[in-house]
């Protein structure tokens, strides 16, 4: 496959966001062109075309599958297997929280459930600890709740909301920045 300028541009962005996100690069960027191509891609295409060892494809596509980002499609004729990506943004985003819930939001919230709980474990100097650490409970629990209800929602409804957001912001005079230091 041979990457448009803006293809590139977009591809090695992604791979840069993608780090900051705690993701590695190489995965990233495959994601990038998978979501890009017009066609699934076998892993040589992907080496060939990132100018990547293909054993770093190879992993870096199990971690994509791992997170549901990449599938494998079978063409008829071909023994190699092609992989692709959903199109549908709101699908990837889906994908994406969804993986980060499980592998982030529900061990953090198991650990702090179990440091309010653990009520022979509390000492007397613990109590504004405690005070925080339930604080932090509340606020991920009502995430989660709020992020189940919106994951029901059709993306033209999740849209809506998003710009009803702005436009509330405006009518009640707050910035982005408000409150901000």
């Amino acid at each position: 496959m041979e990457l448009t300028p803006v293809m590139t541009r977009f591809v090695l962005h992604w791979g840069e966001m993608g780090s900051r996100w705690g993701v590695n690069r190489t995965v990233a960027q495959i994601h990038a062109l998978l979501f890009l191509a017009d066609r699934p891609l076998t892993a040589e295409d992907i080496a060939d075309t990132l100018a990547i060892a293909r054993s770093n494809v190879s992993t870096s596509l199990k971690e994509l599958q791992n997170w549901g980002l990449a599938r494998i499609n079978h063409v008829m004729g071909d023994r190699r297997d092609h992989f692709d990506t959903p199109r549908d943004i709101w699908e990837i985003f889906r994908i994406v929280m969804e993986e980060r819930r499980k592998r982030e939001i529900e061990p953090t919230l198991s650990v702090l459930r179990d440091c309010v709980l653990d009520e022979s474990a509390h000492q007397p100097q613990d109590a504004q600890a405690l005070a925080r650490i339930r604080m932090v409970l509340e606020f991920l629990e009502s995430l989660t709740e709020w992020a189940d209800e919106m994951r029901h929602l059709p993306p033209e409804t999740s849209m809506k909301l998003m710009r009803l957001g702005v436009k509330i912001q405006r009518v009640l005079g707050k910035s982005a920045h408000a409150g901000k230091p």
